[in-house]
């Protein structure tokens, strides 16, 4: 796996500028920043300009801090967790607290630790709903939080209802809060317009090249070597359950990698690999370290073949898959080996 750096900045800076004029561009770069490494992910980040980073779990956090150092603000979306305490407070993240349980433990636990608020606005996932905000409302704003904000659930649909509608529940639960910095936008968000930019936008998936950020840079080239190259004869089957047949001579080349790398087999019957701009169709069931690929129309044995690059991008493979871009990216495994280029 290549992981293309300045590509990442490029993507950053892109919706950096696509955010109002404003507004403060974060990144969010949680499940090991998308799969591709969270620390030369974040440690790029940061030398572009990025100070707010946003991640799941405390542990990634710390992950974060270690990368970084101390001059970045780091935002847990899980909030103050039971067992996250002495990890909040010595790395001095910041807990997005998403119940009243949460900031009484955060308050008896770390009096004075900075924190910040998710709101439920109509996703229902996590986050405090409008009653409950009500009801510590005024509390919440006398421990002065960093940040309020909520998620878009259909952000990546520019004309779904759902969207104006929690623009106009955030608007609400957020009215009269002063110099609060309030955050709604992700990718998708950013892409809706400056009226959900707020203070703070939030890109993940559209940093890594994935939609709803269509004019994103390619971040993942992933190259899988050839281990073995056979001739088949018509007839000949290819893989478990005999489910490809040779209609007639083909030869098949052998990658190493399979769906215990994130490759996932309902991709196999609609999926290519390349070799240059060629597509090679895999052929066969894609089993657990190994695809079959097709290179009978090749002049050349390849020593190796492209799955992911600007041939076939991560949203390409993700159709065929039925599925979407993150859980490509998030799936791809560790066995695979990744470099870093520019940045």
């Amino acid at each position: 796996m290549t992981v293309d750096l300045d590509a990442l900045v490029a993507n950053w800076r892109a919706l950096d500028a696509a955010s109002s004029p404003e507004t403060e561009t974060g990144a969010v770069i949680k499940a090991n920043g998308y799969g591709l490494g969270v620390q030369p992910v974040a440690r790029a980040l940061a030398r572009a300009g990025v100070r707010r980073f946003f991640v799941a779990v405390a542990e990634e956090g710390a992950a974060v801090r270690e990368a970084v150092g101390p001059n970045v603000e780091i935002n847990v979306f899980s909030g103050h967790m039971r067992g996250d305490t002495d990890m909040i407070g010595d790395l001095n993240l910041i807990p997005m607290l998403n119940s009243v349980d949460q900031m009484l433990r955060h308050v008896e636990a770390l009096p004075g630790h900075p924190l910040g608020i998710q709101l439920d606005t109509g996703m229902n996932r996590l986050g405090m709903e409008p009653e409950e905000w009500m009801a510590v409302r005024e509390t919440a704003l006398d421990l002065s939080p960093n940040l309020i904000m909520s998620h878009l659930a259909c952000a990546d649909e520019p004309d779904h209802p759902m969207n104006i509608r929690q623009l106009r529940q955030f608007k609400a639960m957020t009215s009269g809060l002063g110099g609060v910095p309030l955050s709604l936008a992700a990718t998708g968000g950013i892409l809706l317009g400056p009226e959900y930019h707020f203070d703070v936008t939030r890109p993940g998936v559209g940093l890594f090249g994935g939609l709803p950020f269509a004019d994103a840079e390619p971040v993942v080239r992933l190259d899988l070597p050839v281990i073995q190259i056979r001739e088949l004869e018509a007839g000949e089957t290819v893989g478990y359950g005999n489910t490809w047949t040779a209609p007639d001579r083909t030869v098949i080349a052998t990658v190493a990698a399979g769906y215990a790398d994130g490759i996932h087999r309902l991709m196999g019957p609609r999926t290519s690999l390349y070799a240059g701009d060629t597509p090679c169709p895999v052929r066969g069931r894609i089993s657990m370290d190994l695809i079959g690929v097709d290179i009978t129309h090749l002049t050349e044995e390849p020593q190796g073949l492209t799955l992911l690059g600007p041939q076939q991008t991560v949203d390409v493979i993700a159709e065929n898959a039925q599925t979407i871009g993150y859980e490509v990216l998030t799936s791809l495994g560790g066995r695979m080996s990744r470099r870093y280029k520019g940045a």
